[in-house]
């Protein structure tokens, strides 16, 4: 051996065995610190939990939402997989330059399928570097630039794991030149495409070195190559919050235990309050330890599976770009969310798995046993309170390592609990439940919630419902309508002899504009033939929004109530208006005991059209106009977050409106996955908006963008919010009062009448109510 190659060989295993022990006890601290989160079942069908993992990681399904990227990043994935081997190989190259792998040697598949992979990993890695230097907020719009997915990472990081993957690569296409070098003046015979097929050419550039000289650029280069890997192992071991780098391989691991073995988005139902891993009987609630955390206080009350979604978190800000409350110049980003809480958490940590002695002298005496950064992160009180932030930057609002809360209240009180981070995240991070669980802690333990929670809190603990109306005014929505709504106990004993309950919810019973959408729906069964039966003042608030706002006791109140009515009524399959009753009796109420067949209103309304029950005829102009029907000549469609993102109901809604005669249809920019929120979830509809502009106004400017006239929902929580921004754009001259907002249901049951009473449909039968005149605008 060459002096050369005797220094390469220290210098190189004296490093790697460094690398290798730091990353062993970054793992070791891992496992300790994923250990300090609560216990959560996630084992379940492991053998659909593998299939999860292979789809997504070789069908890459959660980052197709950004093609271009990847495309990029799932050869840069397998690349770091696949030339793994040549690294191997670099070790052999500093004792010998010629040196092959065992078994493998010139193989020339093997050759072909690194020489393909290490060009792709270079071009993949450069078009990333690319992308990423686009977005940058230097030159995206909003305060700093805040309209970048990337406003907020940590830059030296993205750079050093993009240089890193770049250095490498080079080191594998010179390698690999040089060897195809090396083999023509030895004349092994190797030289050739067969063996060297996208690498040969470089080869050319070095054909005028001596043999020798070819082979110290060998060893070279792969102690170089050898070194840069070995390097980026120590600097990820020091730093065990870099998720840029990590989630690599803690990525695995996320979407294996993701909620759904079967791969399904962790969105749809809550999570119950679990304590011990378990979830929590409210009925002997007073037999809980009262050490017991209900929600989270701490960051150490997440489960394991939180603190792993935190660490696993590799920064790419989508959450951050489809965040309704971010893109309107509220504090809240999911990822600067999720990077706090990960770095606090392993702030935290080592003074956490302390020994008692430690821990015993106090903060400010245990200078040689923890770091001063882990003593801050102790010192911290709060996990959300105030920070003193300045709305105008955004980043003061996080405070991994204290000295005051962690993350400020407004943080948390800006979510809509709509979904688009989790939908977005391509490691399959559960943003909501984390927010959700936190809002608990603050509402049961220490009541401290916004105000304006107080009146929907008393009104559903008194009356059943938001508004605080009187239960015997649940079936006002009824009067005048020309035939009999069925109530179950009073008209009929059992729903067996019926086809469908119908749901008819808080909002569709009581607010003004809902009881057109109710109406409308009723009227349509009516015509179809469809027979269904209402709970009227049997019916109680399903508690969507006290539970996304935290108040777990009140939904759990509810919910029992509900479901105890729901059984005693034999109640079977259901028909609902509001997407969040839709969610909650579909996805919620089997957590306690409700078992029930749950269709959205345009679910069941596509069907009957489908099988000509209901058939549309009019065109816009040629329909009888009543105060539950609307109709117009162009519509777009906004998705309802709680039925598109947390149950992918897309197609039924689009599939009504695109059948309606005469009726153009435009989609928004923003739809299906990608919907923009109304801005009225998570218990958002009851709270003012002091921040920023407003969620429903961006949203409506969105839908006028596309000169419909009728923007047509799916919920009455969107009608509210998108009536309100569109007589907030009529104010301001943005729009005319031609537009309305409208429900599916109205614009189908426009168009199944003709203002003659014609078009063959079981309407025809039926006393029409006169029309108005002109159709009222939405108020």
């Amino acid at each position: 051996m060459s002096a050369l190659q005797i220094v390469a060989v220290v210098v190189c295993l004296g490093v790697t065995a460094v690398a290798v022990a730091l990353f062993v006890k970054a793992v070791n601290h891992f496992l300790a610190t994923f250990r300090l989160g609560q216990p959560e079942d996630r084992g379940d069908d492991k053998g659909a939990r593998t299939r999860t993992l292979v789809r997504e990681f070789l069908g890459h399904t959660r980052m197709s939402r950004l093609p271009v990227v990847a495309v990029a990043h799932w050869f840069t994935m397998i690349s770091f997989g696949i030339l793994f081997f040549t690294l191997v190989n670099a070790f052999g190259q500093l004792f010998e330059p010629d040196f092959v792998l065992p078994l493998i040697g010139h193989f020339f598949l093997y050759e072909w399928v690194t020489d393909f992979f290490a060009f792709a990993g270079f071009i993949s890695i450069l078009a990333l570097m690319v992308i990423r230097q686009k977005n940058h907020p230097r030159s995206a719009p909003g305060e700093d630039g805040r309209r970048s997915r990337f406003f907020g990472s940590t830059w030296w990081q993205a750079y050093y794991v993009e240089l890193t993957i770049l250095g490498v690569t080079l080191c594998i296409g010179l390698l690999r030149a040089l060897e195809w070098t090396l083999a023509r003046k030895t004349g092994t015979g190797m030289d050739t495409a067969l063996h060297f097929p996208l690498t040969g050419w470089i080869g050319n550039f070095f054909t005028g070195l001596s043999v020798g000289a070819i082979e110290n650029l060998i060893v070279v280069i792969a102690a170089v190559k050898i070194l840069i890997s070995f390097a980026w192992m120590i600097t990820i071991a020091l730093q065990p919050t870099m998720g840029v780098a990590w989630h690599r391989f803690l990525a695995f691991f996320n979407i294996f235990f993701k909620r759904h073995a079967d791969g399904r988005t962790s969105l749809g139902e809550l999570q119950p309050i679990k304590v011990d891993g378990k979830p929590l009987d409210f009925e002997n609630v007073d037999e809980l330890d009262e050490d017991a955390a209900l929600g989270v206080g701490k960051v150490e009350d997440f489960t394991w599976k939180g603190l792993l979604d935190f660490t696993t978190c590799t920064e790419c800000g989508r959450c951050q770009s489809q965040c309704p409350a971010w893109n309107t110049d509220k504090p809240l980003s999911p990822k600067l969310l999720v990077m706090t809480l990960r770095d606090h958490a392993h702030a935290k940590a080592p003074w956490l798995l302390a020994s008692e002695e430690v821990r015993a002298k106090g903060i400010e005496a245990a200078d040689g046993d923890v770091s001063d950064e882990t003593k801050a992160a102790v010192a911290t009180e709060q996990l959300v309170g105030e920070t003193g932030y300045d709305i105008r930057h955004p980043l003061q609002a996080y405070n991994p390592h204290g000295p005051d809360a962690v993350i400020d209240e407004d943080v948390l009180w800006s979510c809509t609990t709509c979904g688009a981070c989790v939908e977005q995240c391509p490691v399959d991070i559960e943003h909501v439940d984390a927010i959700v669980d936190m809002r608990r802690y603050k509402n049961l333990i220490e009541s401290a919630f916004p105000a304006e929670l107080n009146g929907l809190f008393k009104n559903l603990e008194k009356n059943s419902n938001p508004w605080g109306l009187a239960p015997r005014l649940r079936m006002d929505w009824a009067k005048d309508l020309p035939f009999e709504v069925k109530q179950v106990g009073q008209d009929v004993e059992d729903l067996d002899e019926v086809d469908y309950l119908f749901w008819v919810g808080c909002a569709g019973a009581y607010e003004d504009r809902a009881k057109k959408t109710t109406r409308a729906v009723a009227e349509l069964l009516h015509t179809a033939g469809v027979s269904f039966a209402v709970l009227g003042d049997g019916e109680a608030c399903t508690g969507d929004s006290a539970r996304r706002a935290g108040n777990e006791f009140l939904f759990q109140m509810l919910a029992q109530q509900n479901v105890e009515t729901l059984n005693e009524v034999g109640a079977t399959k259901i028909v609902v208006t509001c997407a969040h009753c839709f969610n909650t009796i579909k996805n919620e109420y089997p957590q306690l005991g409700g078992q029930y067949e749950v269709l959205h209103h345009t679910q069941l309304l596509n069907r009957l059209v489908r099988e000509k029950r209901l058939t549309p005829v009019a065109r816009p102009g040629e329909s009888a106009q009543t105060g539950a029907a609307s109709t117009g000549a162009k519509v777009t469609y906004h998705d309802p977050c709680y039925l598109g993102r947390h149950n992918q109901v897309y197609a039924p809604p689009r599939e009504l409106l695109q059948i309606l005669p005469g009726v153009e249809y435009a989609e928004m920019e923003r739809s299906k996955e990608k919907s923009f929120c109304c801005g009225a979830g998570g218990a958002r509809m009851w709270m003012e908006e002091k921040l920023g502009t407003r969620i429903n106004t961006n949203r409506t400017e969105e839908a006028l963008a596309t000169g419909a006239d009728r923007i047509a929902i799916g919920c009455p929580f969107c009608k509210v919010m998108l009536s309100d921004g569109l007589n907030a754009a009529i104010q301001d001259g943005k729009a005319t009062d031609e537009v309305e907002v409208v429900d599916v249901a109205q614009m189908l049951l426009a168009a199944v009448r003709r203002s003659d009473g014609g078009g063959g449909t079981a309407e025809a039968e039926q006393p029409e109510p006169q029309p108005d005149p002109e159709p009222a605008p939405v108020s």
